[in-house]
């Protein structure tokens, strides 16, 4: 019990004792099997998945299965993302002065009604989610008497196929150019991109999401396929070219919070599955 209890400490020892397990065996196993335990995820940062990659050393992986809290359900897809922050500016001032001033608070609490109010694209084609666009984060000012000249934003903007990182960046800059022709300012309003990943989706008979899916069903647990409408590391792994499953593993409570509980009940079948798919990917059964 405890935060990360289910999301995801008990996969982590999972995956350790299967490799510990199929380590035996190498000789017997076409192709290689590598554990990587990630601490930066829920910020969003995945830094040791980035440096993995980044290492001309390591192992480019073939495909990845990554096991997050959840029982009749194989996430083999999920909505890609766009991410920026964005400087407001305004005219600074003393609130008290009888010149009006509209300061950059003023200015990006109009830019976030317009981002609201943007319109966005229903689901396309065989994805079936829609984008999502979302203010995440407002930083400005610094006491009562003093008008701001900066207020920055945070965007989310969770994207499909239909709709990818080109749309979204293109759509904020052209909500943006609204705002500064509607309510100038001393300064253009910047943006600048943090992040772009892109929408995944696995066929069901694509790798690995089929050995799971299989070994699952082999398992007697009724799974299906799903498209996550939160972005995972699977978008990050999609921009790399690497197919990869992002959920499937032990039901559990309290999600995030402090009293987060994962049902160890469910762990000596999940492993099974997991185990299974492995040896099934790399030409083994047992």
């Amino acid at each position: 019990m405890g935060r990360g209890a289910a999301d995801s400490k008990l996969a982590a020892a999972m995956f350790c004792h299967i490799a510990a397990d199929l380590h035996v065996r190498g000789d017997a196993l076409r192709g290689g099997l590598a554990v990587l335990l990630d601490v930066d995820g829920h910020a969003g940062g995945f830094g040791g998945a980035r440096a993995y990659l980044a290492d001309p050393a390591a192992h480019r992986p073939a495909g990845v299965v990554i096991s997050y809290p959840g029982l009749d359900e194989v996430v083999a897809g999920g909505r890609g993302l766009w991410r920026a922050t964005i400087a407001v500016h305004g005219a600074s001032g003393h609130s008290g002065s009888s010149r009006p001033t509209v300061g950059a608070v003023s200015r990006a609490i109009r830019l976030m009604g317009l981002l609201d109010a943007a319109e966005l694209p229903g689901p396309a084609g065989e994805f079936p989610l829609s984008p999502k666009l979302s203010v995440t984060s407002c930083h400005g000012g610094q006491g009562f008497s003093m008008v701001p000249d900066l207020c920055e934003l945070g965007v989310d903007l969770r994207t499909a196929p239909a709709f990818d990182a080109r749309a979204a960046e293109g759509l904020v800059r052209a909500v943006v150019a609204e705002l500064d022709a509607r309510w100038p300012a001393p300064r253009p309003t910047a943006i600048t991109p943090v992040a772009a990943w892109p929408p995944f989706r696995l066929a069901r008979d694509e790798q690995p999401a089929a050995a799971l899916l299989d070994a699952a069903a082999r398992k007697g647990l009724p799974v299906r396929a799903k498209t996550a409408g939160p972005s995972n590391i699977g978008s990050l792994l999609a921009s790399e070219g690497i197919p990869a499953t992002a959920g499937f593993g032990v039901r559990c409570e309290g999600l995030h919070g402090l009293d987060e509980r994962a049902r160890l009940a469910d762990l000596p079948g999940v492993q099974a599955v997991y185990r299974r798919a492995v040896l099934s990917l790399l030409g083994a059964e047992g």
